[in-house]
Parts: structure tokens; C-alpha cells; sequence
């Protein structure tokens, strides 16, 4: 089956589902990496990306954010960055796969009893929340706010880029 659009998704409805111990088949995270780039230097400007609205953010748009921010950043900074993924995707994705095509309405129960299978993962992010921060030096700033401009296209909700620390 095709993946859904991720507007259905993006609402923060309801109550939270995280535990996968008393469920099945609960895909991978999609987030390969939460740490990239110099791990060891401490950086004296931190860059990070905050969100405007609330709302769900899939682990899929989150990793497609991540490598978009270090592909900028590994051509215009390589080795002069800590990127770091700020918050994890504990909420699980249920879907009700229906039957569909030729004769499907008369296998199908319809919505009844539909609590669905768990399809993906996703951050539910309040508004000021921050998902993606960058650690760099004074010199690379305008490559870090650049990076989580083109980072901020993968996300489906407006975001800003915020300063939250600059050392004298």
C-alpha cells in the first residue's frame, strides 16, 4: 500500500501512543543519525530550528531535514559543525488499512472496530519547540542559518531559525 499524505498526520489530536511493548509490528525509526559532525569541539554560536506551530513532524520529514542541513554544511563547513537532532519521534502511527479495488465492499467492515496498524513514528512538537540545533563557529553562522533554512522546507510546519547562544 502507498504511504498517506502527511497532512494527515500533522494535527495533534488525542491521546499520546508510545508503548510498543504491547504492540506488534511497529516499524524502524527513520532517523539514522542523532549526532553529526565534530562531536569533540565546543562551538561558541548555537543555531537552532524552532517551531511556529504545533503539530506532528514524521520521522521520515525529520531524517530528509537532517541530511539536507549536513549536505549543506559538509560543503560550506566540513568539520567546523556539531548538527544535533533534538527530540526523538516517540509518537507511533496507526492507519485502517481498507480493502480496496474490485469487490473490496463486500470484504470490507468499514471503519467498524478500526484501531489500525502502526504505520510510522512521529515528534509531537509544541509551539517554540526546538527540532533541529547546529553548534559552529562565528565564521560559519550564515552556512548554519542556510542549513536550517533548506531544513525547514522538509517540515510541514513554518519554523524559524533562532540564536540561542553566542559566546563574547
Amino acid at each position: 500500500m502507498t504511504r498517506k499524505p502527511a497532512r494527515m498526520y500533522r494535527k495533534v489530536e488525542g491521546q499520546i501512543y508510545t508503548r510498543r511493548e504491547y504492540m506488534g509490528g511497529v516499524p524502524a525509526v527513520r532517523v539514522t543519525q542523532f549526532d553529526t559532525g565534530n562531536l569533540r569541539q565546543e562551538f561558541p554560536v548555537s543555531l537552532s530550528l524552532g517551531m511556529e506551530e504545533a503539530a506532528q513532524v514524521r520521522d521520515v520529514a525529520l531524517e530528509a531535514a537532517r541530511v539536507s542541513a549536513v549536505r549543506v554544511l559538509e560543503k560550506a563547513a566540513p568539520n567546523e559543525y556539531h548538527l544535533k537532532v533534538r527530540r526523538f519521534p516517540h509518537q507511533i502511527l496507526r492507519e485502517h488499512k481498507m480493502a480496496m479495488g474490485a469487490g473490496a465492499d463486500r470484504i470490507s467492515d468499514g471503519m467498524r472496530r478500526a484501531f489500525g496498524k502502526p504505520v510510522g513514528h512521529a515528534v509531537r512538537a509544541e509551539i517554540g519547540s526546538e527540532i533541529l540545533t547546529i553548534h559552529t563557529t562565528l565564521a560559519h553562522m550564515d552556512d548554519a542559518k542556510e542549513a536550517l533554512r533548506k531544513a525547514s522546507h522538509k517540515l510541514p510546519v513554518p519554523t524559524r531559525v533562532v540564536i540561542t547562544h553566542r559566546a563574547s
